[in-house]
């Protein structure tokens, strides 16, 4: 049955073959919808079905898919999003980001729920997409652009309300954890997704339609929608949200030693109060956000240069802290670069730390001191265009580390070779474990659970910590990361999850239990992780898994948990537990019981011929 006779999704995925300059639809069948959903569920079974086994991502035969929800676009709160899917080049395993953008709603009213773009283009190309129809146009003139050049001059051409995603010098120079970038500081793609689009020849997709995106009980949704707006705006926190968003993480991240701190080494810096959210309001200018958002979360300063620039903590807390800088308006040059020039700015951040680290232990022969903000912004441009030291820093500290060698392993920030985000983990174990069971490599998106592990008890390795990072998987990166919507009307001012079973309803006719929607983000995670041992074989194992050795071997020194480390006997206890409540093996293999019972037997012939599988 075509899922055309649902509601809520298109029915239609786009599928863009750049070698050969031509465009089909597909339809496909509700139960592909009804197993996998949208958003990050559709772009896994699509990875693993259709590349060759050890595809080189930056080669031809590598996808790039750009895939919404049943939810993306509605009327219901915060569904201005899109995910942004491919076989990582930074990593070699399954790679994805959310992006916020009215892309994500363009692609939604062009009749689409997903685009797959594969092939490679022999000059620079654009896609221009409209109610269906694809051009295949000459980015010659955009080549060498940043991100917001290359989007105001495409919004000259084809409309200021068209979506634009597109790629600066650093995707188009290969760097591995170049990102996609829209609205002038919306990226998404940490795992190098704007490499993908560099190594095909495509600077931009700009998206466009007017069709409406087909619902079951158009009253239903919208009066839920209202409901729930309702409930954000009158939120205890609202008014503070507003104020401040994401930037009161660094005050929080400070006062519980989790600010990370050169290069991870600390949970505190001296200099927190200089870049905080009250430092950022000081210079603050005007917010901005996705999409359908009553809670916009884009804080816009003017920044030392005097131009704007959108902060949220992730990219201040790598971009501050992290290198040593204690002043908000330079932290907004830095990460004004990373948009303009297509970077992501926590990668970017940790890489920064990483070889100032190796600068100050005399293991690279260039000096770049903490906190020298010159050498930073001249190390961000050089990144981008692969000059000097920034063609070594383009690889990722995986691979710096990797050719360093000895010890320099230790403090490579990095899991599965994607640089951790910005909560050091010396004292707090479950985010640790977070950071390496995350299905993309160290990042915090699918399971923030520092805050919870703060509030109920740090110190412990319990099995309720094990059971809660589960839970919250299911949540953020399961259902949030498939529907397709933003987690934060949830995380930050309380919004109930209950709301989300009742839009999906509304918008598709389909009934799902908190059960079903979790069975759907356990097949989404397990097929993920099979991916990972796939395209891995041999060299798969436990250690995959494992966070940096910085937070076992060396203690804090600094703040109120100085002396503190991660115990190493008790994580791996913490891991074990991990496995068998996934229903995975000793090195994080998912058995073959498991696979049959989340409807993924056919993966199993295919694991088979390249790992040893248990029953």
């Amino acid at each position: 049955m075509l899922v055309s006779l649902l509601k809520g999704w298109n029915g239609k995925i786009l599928r863009v073959d750049l070698g050969r300059g031509k465009a089909v639809i597909q339809e496909y069948s509700s139960d592909f919808a009804l197993q996998f959903l949208g958003g990050r569920g559709f772009a896994i079974k699509i990875l693993w079905d259709e590349l060759p086994i050890g595809v080189n991502p930056l080669s031809p035969l590598n996808k790039l898919i750009l895939a919404a929800g049943p939810l993306t676009g509605l009327t219901v709160v915060s569904t201005g999003k899109l995910v942004v899917a491919s076989k990582s080049p930074l990593t070699g395993g399954y790679g994805d980001g959310n992006l916020g953008s009215n892309a994500a709603i363009q692609l939604r009213k062009s009749g689409f729920d997903a685009i797959v773009i594969e092939g490679a283009s022999d000059k620079p190309t654009y896609l221009y997409i409209e109610n269906g129809k694809v051009e295949f146009n000459d980015a010659k003139d955009l080549w060498g652009l940043t991100t917001f050049e290359t989007e105001e001059k495409l919004k000259k051409v084809h409309g200021g309300d068209c979506g634009v995603l597109s790629i600066g010098p650093a995707g188009e120079n290969i760097v591995k954890f170049a990102t996609i970038t829209s609205q002038e500081g919306r990226s998404g793609g940490r795992p190098g997704m704007g490499a993908v689009m560099g190594s095909k020849n495509l600077k931009a997709i700009v998206l466009r339609g007017t069709q409406s995106i087909p619902v079951h009980d158009e009253e239903k949704l919208n009066l839920l929608g209202s409901e729930a707006s309702k409930s954000i705006l009158k939120a205890e926190g609202y008014d503070f949200w507003i104020r401040q968003g994401t930037m009161a993480t660094i005050e929080w991240c400070q006062v519980n030693s989790t600010l990370p701190t050169y290069n991870f080494r600390e949970g505190v810096f001296d200099y927190a109060k200089e870049v905080d959210g009250y430092a950022m309001e000081s210079v603050k200018k005007l917010r901005r956000g996705c999409p359908n958002c009553v809670m916009t979360c884009g804080n816009v300063i003017e920044d030392y240069e005097k131009k704007f620039s959108e902060l949220d903590y992730e990219n201040v807390a790598m971009l501050s802290s992290n290198i040593g800088l204690g002043d908000i308006r330079k932290v907004g040059v830095l990460n004004r670069l990373c948009d303009e020039l297509g970077l992501d700015t926590i990668s970017m951040g940790n890489s920064l730390g990483f070889v100032m680290e190796a600068s100050e232990k005399k293991l690279i022969g260039e000096k770049v001191e903490w906190g020298d903000f010159d050498a930073a912004k001249s190390l961000i441009i050089d990144t981008a265009y692969r000059r000097g030291l920034g063609d070594f820093i383009a690889e990722g500290v995986k691979r710096m580390s990797e050719k360093i060698g000895g010890e320099s392993m230790d403090w490579a920030m990095h899991v599965k070779g994607l640089e951790i985000s910005a909560y050091d983990c010396h004292t707090a174990p479950a985010m640790a474990l977070a950071y390496g069971t995350s299905p993309i490599g160290a990042h915090h998106k699918d399971a923030w659970i520092i805050s919870w592990e703060v509030r109920t008890g740090r110190f412990d390795y319990s099995e309720g910590k094990v059971d809660k990072l589960i839970e919250l998987q299911r949540i953020r990166g399961g259902m949030f990361e498939s529907l397709v919507a933003c987690r934060f009307p949830w995380i930050e001012l309380g919004l109930s999850v209950d709301w989300y079973p009742k839009f999906l309803e509304a918008a598709t006719g389909v009934t799902m239990t908190f059960d079903d929607i979790f069975m759907v983000a356990d097949r989404i995670y397990t097929l993920i992780r099979a991916f990972w041992v796939r395209e891995y074989g041999a060299n798969w194992g436990r250690h995959m898994d494992i966070p940096p050795a910085r937070w076992f071997k060396e203690p804090l020194t600094k703040g109120p948990l100085a002396g503190q480390k991660l115990k190493w006997d008790e994580w791996n206890r913490m891991l074990d537990m991990y496995y068998d409540k996934r229903g995975w093996d000793y090195n994080g293999v998912p058995r073959k019981s498991t696979l049959r019972k989340l409807g993924l037997e056919f993966t199993i012939n295919v694991l088979e011929g390249l790992v040893k599988l248990s029953e």
